[in-house]
Order: structure tokens, then C-alpha cells, then sequence
């Protein structure tokens, strides 16, 4: 087979939203790049894993970062162009394409995909970014405190070498940080460690958030889409586990924050009624096409995301296990979501009063397959780096700091974000933790490890801790990551220094921050009343 070299200046693994973020802006800033995806698609959890953007309230105005922005703008603009948009979804400044609840911008994953393409195109037809697609990392190959070269496989067969100045791990499991040899976490630590007031009093490596495999589905009224009973059907209708108010293949479920059991069903209404309602029911949930913004003509109908509690996998970890017990625990975690389809289309309660929605048709062809269901599981947790600087809920948690603290306030922040801390159930048997955090800083130290000198984390695989990481993991904050990684390859590339040195240096410290802030429009601090909750 086929095998080359290549050399460039920021070699990024993994193409989600923190690897495109961290290509484009170097790629902006006259650097050269190697994006390296396993998928087909760019995009990560926006696209591949199909999860529409969880964002904090303040993401449609200028806080954040400018070349988010974009690429929601990105998104936008596709629906206004090529959509027959009804009058007032055409006016909309603010289009939700699918009016979801659960985002300002719920979307097929398929345009996100075209999105992300659009806003790379420029720099693939000039060479700045050589994307391969469909690769795999095979090797790293670490001397001593150098990253002297990864190794990557095609789908073909073939293989290509790459070496680099700076090499960034955007991969959604930290698969480098294993390769490499480097010190890192995963799971949870103890309480005895990080001093967390919801750290659990032993380290548990298994404690790891649930994934989930998500679904699209149609509403097609009259119409019978019913897929086959998928193999381990009974068992995920029949069994119950001890956190959950009764089987996964059912309406209930639990608010993560207070842990009641609530009865969630698929329409509050009818379905034809439900287009107008903004109900808190299922379909309004993660709703990605509403025809309440298309033109009456328009032949298709209303598309919603499945990525509801009831297909949380959280049965074996995917993390510090044998290769076969990954692949039965994605196995399983696909079987659990076509069981729950099935469910649904043949034996769910009804609004109505009947039994089972078969109108229900899984749409591959808005995730990239042919099933209906994402390209590939939604990961919440990663392989962690030990960093410089790591983040605890102390930094960021309202009951740790108390009311009106504010979060705390990092010297060297590369961006901005909010959400809460919200881990799923655990593999370890562990229930939700979702508790309140105050706006919080990026700061560089976390992602630079300890024990390299030219590799940074560019995701999930930050330095924060398993609680911390409930807050970080989210869209714009793993795009913001990316972006200050792109920042910060342009100023080794100029100035030959390593992360560590740079940060560590007051005037080099300085310049990045004054590039990320003046240059790209990236806010580095929250306004006061903002970060200490009191707007």
C-alpha cells in the first residue's frame, strides 16, 4: 500500500469542532495544517455524533468567539438560500430552523457538515489545510519530550507519516495522549484530590458518563416505517436499573437537577397541532426541521434528534478496557437506540390513546447513513491530559464559591464559556450530577500537559476534572479550545517557543491574548455581573 510523508506546521487529530476550530484559525493566521478525521465528515459532536449545539444564553450576541458566530451564521444562511422558507422564518434574524427547545439553532447534522465545509473551503483549494479524511492513528512515535512523528491510516490501506512543529489532540477519546505514552485520567478522581464538594471519596476510573447513539426521525402521517424488532429488544424493554424510575423503553425519566420522575411523551398534542406549539415534550425536544417555517408545498415533514434519556449507554465503559469490550459496548449502545425506535413505533402509549407511532421514519440521509442513526456515538468524557493549570468544580461550581462569587479568574484565558455541570448516569452506577457554575474563563494552562513539549489538547481531553469536564464538553467551549489552539500554533510557528515557555512568559502571554481578543474577535473574560450571576 501506499505510503507518504508530509510535514507541516500544526498537525490536528481529530476533525470535531475543537480540531476545525483550531485548523481554520491557524489556517487564518498564514499556518499551514494537516487535519486528520476518522470520519467522513468535519464536525465531531455537532455533526457526526448529531447532537444539535447545547449553548449558554448569551451565544447570540457578540460575546464569545467571532468565528463561532460564523459558523452559526453558516448554518443559518444554507436554510435562507436553498430552503422555501414561509415569510417569517425568512425575516427571522435569528432562524432555529428546527424551533427546538433545547438550542437557538437546532439543524440537521448534514448542514452542519456543509457548513463547516464552506467555511474551509478557501484554505483547502490554496493548500493551507490538507485534510485526510477517513484516517486512523496507528502510531505516535515520542522521543522523549517531542512528539517526532504520527502515523495515520486510510481507509485504503495506506498509510502517511506526518511531522510537525505542534501537534494538537482533538480527538474525541484523547486516542494520542494513550499512543504517546503520556500521563493522563480518565473517570473520576476522589474528593481527597481535587477537594470537589461532588467528587466521590474513592478515584473510580469507570465512573464515565453515559454515551448515546442519536436517531432522526420523520413524522409521516398515515405512513408505516416500522423497522424490525432489533436483537436485545427484550432486555432493554424488560430490564431496570436500580437509578431508573423503570425500563429505558419508556415515556419516564428524571429531571437531572432534582431527580424527580416525570412522564415525558412524544406530543403533548397531536402532531399537526404540535407544529405551532412550543411544547415541553420529546418531538419539540431536539426538533431539527419544523414545518412551521417552510412553505406549505414543501413535501417533507418535521424531523426530530433523538437524544433523549432513554438511550443513555451506560452499561460498560468505553474507556481502559480491551478493544472487544469497546466494540460490544458500542454495540450495545446502538442496539439500545434501534430498540427504542421500535419501542416507540409498536408499543409506546399514544397521545391519542392507542398504541405505537409506525409514522416514525428514521432519516439516514440527514446523518450520513442509512439507518437513521448518527455516524457515531455521542461521547461526553475523554481521556484527560495532567496539565499545567487543571480546572475543578472549585473554579467554576455556585455551591462551592457560594452565591454571587463569580467564577474564578484564570491570568491566562483563551476564551470564554457556560453551561452547567451536567454528567450523565455512569457506567459505575452513578446517577446525573447536574449542578449550577457560574460563566467561566478557558485558561491556557489546561491545555498544555506536563510531559511534552510540542503536543496541546484541542477537546474533551482537557485539563479538567471528571466534574469539571460536565461544563467544558460543550459546543462553543470546545470550538473556543480549538480556536486558541490555532492561536497559539501560530505563535510557536513565528517565535519557535513551546506552549509551556509561552505561557510562562508574561509578554508572549500577552501577544496571544491581544491576537485571540483584537484579531479574531475572541472574548477573553466575562462583563462582572455576568460572571458572578447576577445577570
Amino acid at each position: 500500500m501506499t505510503e507518504r510523508a508530509l510535514h507541516t506546521h500544526l498537525l490536528v487529530v481529530g476533525g470535531g469542532l475543537g480540531g476545525v476550530a483550531a485548523a481554520l484559525t491557524a489556517a487564518r493566521l498564514g499556518v499551514r495544517v494537516v487535519l486528520a478525521e476518522r470520519s467522513d465528515w468535519l464536525g465531531g459532536q455537532l455533526t457526526t455524533q448529531a447532537v444539535p449545539p447545547d449553548e449558554h444564553r448569551w451565544i447570540e450576541t457578540e460575546l464569545g468567539s467571532a468565528s463561532y458566530r460564523e459558523l452559526r451564521e453558516t448554518v443559518r444562511a444554507h436554510y435562507r438560500r436553498l430552503y422555501p422558507l414561509a415569510p417569517n422564518a425568512a425575516g427571522d434574524p435569528r432562524l432555529n430552523p428546527g424551533r427546538g427547545n433545547v438550542s437557538a439553532l437546532c439543524h440537521e447534522p448534514r448542514v452542519s457538515a456543509l457548513a463547516i465545509e464552506e467555511l474551509l473551503s478557501a484554505h483547502l483549494a490554496s493548500g493551507a489545510i490538507t485534510v485526510l479524511r477517513e484516517h486512523d492513528v496507528v502510531n505516535v512515535d515520542r522521543r522523549d519530550r517531542q512528539i517526532a512523528s504520527v502515523r495515520l491510516r486510510g481507509r485504503d490501506g495506506g498509510t502517511v507519516e506526518v511531522t510537525a512543529r505542534l501537534v494538537a489532540d482533538a480527538t474525541e477519546e484523547g486516542d494520542l495522549l494513550e499512543l504517546a505514552g503520556l500521563h493522563y485520567t480518565f473517570g473520576a478522581e476522589p474528593h481527597d484530590e481535587t477537594g470537589e464538594l461532588h467528587a466521590p471519596p474513592e478515584p473510580d476510573p469507570r465512573d464515565q458518563q453515559a454515551i448515546t447513539w442519536c436517531v432522526a426521525l420523520e413524522y409521516r402521517e398515515g405512513e408505516n416505517h416500522t423497522i424490525d424488532r432489533p436483537a436485545g429488544y427484550e432486555h432493554w424493554r424488560d430490564t431496570v436499573d436500580p437509578r431508573w424510575p423503570g425500563p429505558q423503553l419508556s415515556w419516564k425519566d428524571i429531571v437531572p437537577d432534582t431527580g424527580e420522575v416525570r412522564w415525558r411523551p412524544l406530543f403533548a398534542h397531536s402532531p399537526e397541532h404540535a407544529v405551532h406549539t412550543a411544547a415541553d415534550d420529546l418531538w419539540h425536544y431536539r426538533r431539527i426541521l419544523s414545518r412551521q417555517n417552510l412553505d406549505p408545498s414543501f413535501p417533507g415533514g418535521e424531523i426530530t434528534l433523538v437524544n433523549w434519556p432513554q438511550i443513555d449507554y451506560w452499561e460498560r465503559p468505553l474507556l481502559g478496557v480491551s478493544p472487544q469490550e469497546r466494540e460490544q459496548a458500542l454495540a450495545e449502545a446502538r442496539s439500545l437506540t434501534r430498540s427504542f425506535v421500535h419501542w416507540m413505533q409498536t408499543e409506546a402509549p399514544r397521545h391519542d390513546g392507542g398504541t405505537g407511532y409506525p409514522e416514525l421514519r428514521p432519516r439516514g440521509d440527514v446523518m450520513g447513513t442509512s439507518d437513521g442513526l448518527a455516524k457515531e456515538a455521542y461521547i461526553r468524557e475523554s481521556r484527560r491530559i495532567h496539565p499545567l493549570f487543571r480546572v475543578t468544580e472549585a473554579h467554576i461550581g455556585v455551591e462551592m464559591r457560594g452565591p454571587g462569587a463569580g467564577s474564578a479568574l484564570f491570568d491566562d484565558s483563551v476564551g470564554i464559556g457556560h453551561y452547567r455541570i451536567d454528567l450523565h448516569p455512569s457506567t459505575a452506577g452513578r446517577g446525573y450530577v447536574d449542578i449550577d457554575c457560574f460563566p467561566f474563563q478557558i485558561p491556557l494552562g489546561a491545555l498544555i500537559p506536563v510531559d511534552v513539549d510540542n503536543l496541546v489538547a484541542a477537546n474533551k481531553n482537557i485539563g479538567t476534572t471528571h466534574i469539571a469536564n460536565g461544563a467544558y464538553r460543550l459546543h462553543p467551549v470546545e470550538w473556543s479550545i480549538g480556536e486558541a489552539v490555532g492561536a497559539l500554533a501560530a505563535q510557536v510557528a513565528e517565535t519557535a517557543q513551546t506552549p509551556a515557555r509561552l505561557r510562562a512568559d508574561p509578554a508572549s502571554l500577552r501577544r496571544l491574548q491581544r491576537r485571540l481578543r483584537d484579531d479574531l474577535g475572541v472574548t477573553l473574560e466575562w462583563p462582572d455581573d455576568i460572571r458572578t450571576g447576577r445577570s
